[in-house]
């Protein structure tokens, strides 16, 4: 066997101490006191011998024999076996709703062309459709005309200031020229703010008044994805609340499954998940759980559970089955190791743990077959530990 002992899709072969209901157990998993349901059972890896001698940042402890009667201590030996602690239940893949964006005019009018077709792959900006609008042209139009007249403002403006300049206008005509001037520039970034509005360009500042201006815009794609819906056709009166199209980011899709409710305490934002499908029953994807919906379905007495996994070829569509495999992410914990060379000295000992089912908890890392690790009185060696410098 290799060294990795997590336990997927519940084949994987590991080994199993079990540990005796107590504080011990409790102090094992970083719970309080007074749980009901420990988890009494650890996962190592078999492949190499037990060894007593601590890894460098280990922490050691010694108590006599009489505080090792007094604590009632217990331990038990690492042994081989096999661990099935993961959840299997049934997914669909739904569409990354982050990723996913419904396309819609920003302005009344007629679709004139439809560019994008269902299921194509379209880049973020490229034009999906076409719409002719009156709004547009007037706007456009509204546009050049306050151009034209801010020109004519900066040549009167000019030209008062050089009368002014030899005596042949007021200072006041000077200051009524800037005024007037003022107010057309602002005529004029109010009539681009209109058209920036609407989604289309200013005009072209050589554009002159009375030039015939386009009604016509284009919808831009809003993201790079697939179309996953169109609407839109040649025809179709629109304004701005109607969907034309749906673009979807596929490079990354949710697995969507349901988790029963006595499986809740196993399943946590964070966990790892396997996923197989009908389709590719030779790939194994991953994922991690990403959300977990707080309501309860009442008619199926479970959750939804969504895992996001990576798509980047696109081989998963959407709509397809899955078998999905949760794993529950264990939390830091540690083990007290016997010493079988010295009674009364134990070795504390970092192990990551992985998933849980019943008395059985899975260790990934920290443990070996045949370690003899402390099973009960594990406060006791706790506390011991903390006097320590």
């Amino acid at each position: 066997m290799n060294g990795e002992s997590r336990v997927t899709l519940g084949t994987g072969v590991a080994a199993l101490a079990l540990l005796f209901a107590g504080a011990g157990a409790t102090y094992l998993v970083m719970r309080p006191a007074g749980v009901t349901n420990p988890e009494t059972a650890v996962t190592a890896s078999p492949a190499a011998a037990p060894s007593s001698a601590p890894p460098t940042g280990d922490v050691v402890v010694t108590l006599t024999p009489e505080a090792v009667e007094r604590a009632g201590l217990r331990t038990a030996t690492v042994a081989t076996g096999t661990s099935g602690t993961d959840i299997r239940v049934p997914g669909v893949v739904e569409p990354n709703a982050y990723r996913q964006v419904v396309v819609t005019p920003l302005v009344n009018g007629r679709v004139t062309q439809v560019v994008a077709q269902l299921g194509a792959r379209v880049r973020k900006g490229e034009t999906m459709a076409e719409i002719y609008s009156p709004a547009i042209a007037e706007a456009r139009t509204k546009y050049i005309s306050a151009r034209a007249m801010l020109d004519a403002h900066d040549l009167e403006l000019q030209r008062t200031q050089k009368l002014v300049e030899i005596g042949a206008a007021s200072r006041q005509e000077l200051e009524r020229a800037h005024a007037e001037h003022s107010a057309q520039i602002a005529e004029v970034d109010s009539a681009r703010a209109q058209l920036e509005l609407l989604g289309v360009a200013a005009p072209s500042a050589h554009a002159q008044e009375g030039t015939t201006v386009s009604a016509t815009t284009s919808v831009p794609a809003p993201i790079d994805g697939v179309v996953t819906e169109r609407t839109a056709n040649v025809g179709l009166n629109v304004d701005a609340a109607t969907k034309l199209f749906t673009v979807v980011d596929l490079s990354t899709v949710w697995i969507v499954a349901d988790v029963y409710e006595r499986d809740f305490s196993r399943v946590r934002v964070g966990s790892d998940a396997a996923i197989i499908t009908p389709a590719y029953p030779d790939t194994t994807l991953r994922g991690r759980v990403s959300y977990i919906d707080p309501q309860v379905n009442a008619a199926t007495r479970t959750a939804k559970v969504r895992i996001e996994v990576a798509n980047p070829r696109g081989d998963l569509r959407l709509g397809m089955y899955a078998d999905v495999s949760i794993q529950q992410i264990g939390d830091r914990s540690v083990v007290y190791l016997a010493d079988p060379k010295q009674a009364g000295r134990f070795v504390e000992r970092a192990v990551t743990l992985g998933a849980s089912s019943g008395e059985q908890v899975e260790v990934v890392s920290g443990l070996q077959a045949g370690d003899v690790i402390l099973t009960e009185g594990s406060f006791f060696v706790r506390a011991e530990r903390e006097r320590q410098p």
